[in-house]
């Protein structure tokens, strides 16, 4: 199995494990704290995502392009010195980042939820505790990225899982006692459970810290191989730096921005066009979410394994490897990807109803079942955008982008009046299909990519993801006889259970016939010759 895989499949784990905590936590959470609690939730979550995104300037995942390149240049001293001065300024931007938003927390309430409303001083306590993360996930995330260059992905994947445990654990244990034990109000709960981010950062720091203590020597003993450095200075490395990390800002807070737009216009506009609000706002961007982030986690994790090889491979000019990597890399999106979205949309009500209950379940399901396909779009725009960044060409990222958000803004209130909270879905999944494509346009125009074999793949990953959506239906029409999933919570989950593992393995068994499966992610999956057998 190639590096690129294994590294794939690694922080794609830990990835994925993380975003599937990070979904069912949403569970119990819902429950106790309803809908309207999620709301404000959701409300703190944005705006907290795109200073996030913007205190750390893009440089984390820079680093890792950076440390990349010149540990292929065998210079290891100048990943070392870049990790200590990064360390210093992403510290110093995070620290910024959490005074803007504590100090600016009630503003960007009053334009979220209107400065006459009774939930105004709620919305601004839970944006400053969740302002407190931003004190420790700049610093932490930049040690991510040092590892990820040394194509080291186990000191990512198991920080990311770690800080999601120990995140969920204090969040769920505060509602509880605020909710259950004490009777308080929802709000306090809320706060609490924003803090959680600021724990579960404390928690990530301490295990990087470990492998760092661990890795040291290993680490040591390349710098003292080495038998040249470009002898950078700081001024040199961050001016390099900030060229590659600008566009990196742009791909960290596209998803947020997207959201922010809902954030300041959903609420009003469904309300302006006389229907019923319902908390559409936080059943997209916050429940539904967390439910198609599964499929786009795979995306992520590919595009942060991807950067260091893609980017080597381009500096030492080997284009067919490059060339090979790509394609991996775009067809392992469309054998994982493309199925996960379609089976999603499939059973969107037997999953929303699993998760979050069965109230409202026409109006809410239904917006999960347009939302699904989005998360295709905003997989494939992650990973499109890091094989620019791993050829050189991330500016276009800035028009990408840039180009997609022009589009949310301009169709998403008139989208709104036309179709409810359905048409800020719409106008999502238009504005990041648009960054897409022109992200596919400037990678074939760049580096002569051989597409054929790409799209026969994705051909047949279309073909195979038909029949599996058929068999999910007819699994779903024949439990239909017997069970309710629309009216009972219980219903819902054994005719989900029943129609993802259908389609889950007629799935698995069609690109294991049709040799699909190993000739995308190699000949490790000969393991399941012992259980299928190739007609």
């Amino acid at each position: 199995m190639s590096k690129i895989l294994k590294g794939t499949m690694l922080l794609t784990a830990g990835t994925f494990l993380s975003k599937f905590l990070g979904m069912i936590y949403t569970v119990p959470f819902e429950n106790m704290v309803g809908t309207e609690g999620t709301d404000l939730f959701s409300i703190a979550y944005v705006p907290y995502s795109i200073l996030l995104s913007l205190s750390s300037m893009g440089v984390p995942v820079a680093v890792s392009k950076f440390v990349s390149k010149y540990n292929s240049l065998g210079d290891y001293e100048t990943g070392r010195k870049m990790l200590k001065a990064g360390l210093t300024l992403m510290s110093i931007t995070g620290v910024l980042a959490f005074l803007i938003l504590f100090f600016s927390a009630e503003q960007v309430a009053a334009w979220t939820i209107g400065e006459d409303s009774d939930r105004l001083g709620h919305a601004t306590m839970v944006i400053q505790m969740v302002s407190f993360a931003l004190l420790v996930i700049p610093p932490m995330s930049i040690t991510r990225g040092f590892f990820q260059g040394h194509e080291s992905m186990a000191p990512t994947a198991v920080s990311q899982v770690i800080e999601q445990i120990v995140r969920i654990v204090f969040l769920l244990a505060s509602v509880f006692v605020i909710v259950q034990v004490l009777q308080g109000p929802i709000p306090q709960a809320v706060g609490f459970a924003t803090f959680a981010a600021f724990i579960g950062g404390i928690a990530s720091c301490i295990v990087l810290y470990w492998y760092w203590r661990k890795r040291k020597p290993f680490l040591d003993r390349q710098l003292e191989a080495q038998e040249y450095t470009y002898g950078l200075s700081n001024k040199d490395m961050f001016k390099e730096l900030f060229a590659y990390a600008g566009p990196f800002i742009l791909v960290g807070i596209a998803t947020p921005l997207y959201q922010l737009v809902d954030q300041f216009t959903l609420e009003k506009a469904i309300k302006a066009s006389g229907l019923e609000y319902n908390n559409a706002f936080s059943i997209i961007n916050f429940l539904s979410h967390k439910l198609i982030m599964i499929p786009v986690t795979l995306g992520l994790g590919l595009s942060l394994a991807l950067l260091p090889a893609i980017t080597q491979a381009y500096t030492k000019n080997e284009m067919n490897r490059l060339n090979h990597q790509i394609n991996q890399a775009l067809q392992i999106v469309a054998l994982l990807i493309i199925p996960a979205v379609v089976g999603l949309s499939v059973v969107a009500f037997e999953a929303y109803g699993t998760f979050y209950g069965v109230d409202e379940l026409e109006y809410r399901g239904d917006l999960l079942r347009w939302y699904a396909p989005v998360g295709l779009f905003l997989a494939l725009y992650t990973v499109t955008s890091s094989i620019l960044q791993g050829i050189n060409k991330q500016n276009f990222a800035v028009i990408s982008l840039g180009t997609g958000i022009l589009l949310k803004l301009g169709l998403n209130w008139w989208l709104i009046q036309l179709f409810g909270a359905k048409g800020a879905i719409i106008a999502t999944g238009i504005g990041v299909a648009a960054a897409v494509i022109l992200n596919f346009g400037r990678i074939f125009t760049s580096i002569e990519l051989s597409y054929q074999q790409l799209f026969k793949r994705t051909l047949l990953v279309l073909i195979l993801t038909t029949v599996m959506a058929i068999v999910v239906v007819f699994i779903k029409w024949m439990l239909g006889f017997i069970l309710d999933p629309m009216e009972n919570r219980l219903d819902a989950l054994i005719v989900l259970f029943f129609s993802i593992s259908a389609g889950g393995l007629v799935y698995l068994w069609l690109t294991y016939q049709t040799t699909l499966l190993e000739r995308v992610l190699g000949d490790r999956v000969r393991v399941l010759d012992r259980f299928l057998k190739r007609g």
